[in-house]
């Protein structure tokens, strides 16, 4: 089964993809979404920090400190938080007494930073952006791995760390789930290449999955895949967790290191580099490509209560809005939505929403 592997298309596509189901054809209705460019209450963009090899947690000597690197995790950072950061930990606080320093205030150095804390260690997060201004706090938040390695470029080794991750994220965000953390499990409708199933260890995360006949959905394309899967709030999850870092006696530093000798001055002599994006320069990691994703956001429609991702993006309903997307743009480093892209997402949004064959 394809996992998001899909790109925005175009108008004049998605029409094409709308003609192989007809209209008339009998469907179980869902709420349209109401998309227009008057309910777009935000248009944003983030970078993610992709890895052809995949993400880094690995842990080196700096001087008389220990660094451990806990970033690269390209579109799935939000997904594998809890997993990676739990790695990371493991591998940090073997033989170590004393406070903790934690680079970047981003989902990775938040959930670092609590799994830090729990093990009963003080922490610092020094950070060059609050967490609500970090990419994590505009991610889309969907519980499923996405856009983070590829497959002829990592290693055994690698892979198992990476299902190691997804089996702890998946755990603990269970535990999290509700208004107060933002999570909430939601029915996922997702167009499909050929809507079967491959023999994939990522299936058992995607509870309830089978291919649904043209009857069970109202979606104008062939092949649609229903699973159940957590969404996650972002902005509210991320306050969550700085709320609860700064009650458990954390502090935040605003700080930025351009090299790895400003690291070496910190007074911690354990240091946990979840600087995202940022260790490319940091660190020279020439793997590691920003990657900039766009969403413009509606305004809440509480009545849709499920979510969807196909040839013409995502769309992920949230108490803060129905998040639409997306764009997967490698290479590129600046962090602005772009309105002709905004444009693009919102049209073909609209196309799919205007084409179901039948509604609630």
């Amino acid at each position: 089964m394809d996992r998001r592997a899909f790109t925005l298309g175009s108008s004049a596509a998605l029409l094409s993809a709308c003609a192989t189901v007809p209209r008339s054809a009998g469907c179980t209705p869902l709420p349209r979404v109401l998309v227009d460019e008057s309910r777009i209450i935000r248009r944003v963009a983030g970078l993610r920090p992709y890895r052809a090899a995949g993400f880094v947690v690995r842990r080196e000597a700096l001087g008389d400190k220990a660094l451990v690197h806990n970033y690269g995790h390209g579109g799935a950072g939000i997904t594998l938080s809890w997993g990676s950061s739990r790695l990371a930990a493991d591998l940090g606080l073997q033989g170590h007494s004393g406070p903790v320093a934690v680079l970047g205030s981003g989902v990775m150095g938040l959930t670092t930073a609590r799994l830090v804390q729990e093990a009963g260690f003080p922490v610092r997060i020094y950070t060059a952006a609050l967490p609500a201004n970090t990419t994590s706090a505009v991610a889309g938040g969907q519980i499923s791995p996405f856009g983070h390695f590829r497959e002829d470029s990592v290693t055994p080794a690698w892979m198992a760390q990476f299902q190691a991750a997804m089996a702890y994220s998946w755990k603990r965000f269970q535990t999290l789930v509700g208004d107060r953390y933002g999570i909430r499990w939601l029915p996922t409708y997702e167009e499909s290449r050929n809507a079967s199933f491959a023999d994939d260890w990522l299936n058992q995360y995607h509870a309830n999955a089978r291919a649904l006949r043209p009857d069970e959905h109202p979606f104008p394309v062939e092949n649609i895949v229903r699973f159940d899967t957590m969404y996650v709030e972002t902005p509210r999850f991320m306050a969550w967790l700085t709320d609860e870092f700064l009650k458990a006696g954390g502090t935040i530093r605003m700080r930025k290191f351009d090299t790895l000798a400003d690291v070496a001055t910190l007074p911690e002599r354990l240091v946990f580099n979840c600087t995202g994006v940022g260790a490319k320069q940091l660190l020279g990691d020439d793997i590691l490509t920003p990657v900039r994703g766009q969403l413009a956001v509606l305004q809440p429609q509480h009545e849709v209560r499920y979510a969807f991702a196909g040839d013409a993006g995502y769309m992920f309903p949230r108490g803060d809005g129905i998040l639409l997307g997306g764009t997967f743009e490698r290479g590129v480093d600046d962090p602005t939505p772009q309105p002709e892209d905004i444009a693009r997402i919102v049209a073909s949004h609209r196309e799919l929403f205007a084409s179901f064959r039948c509604a609630a």
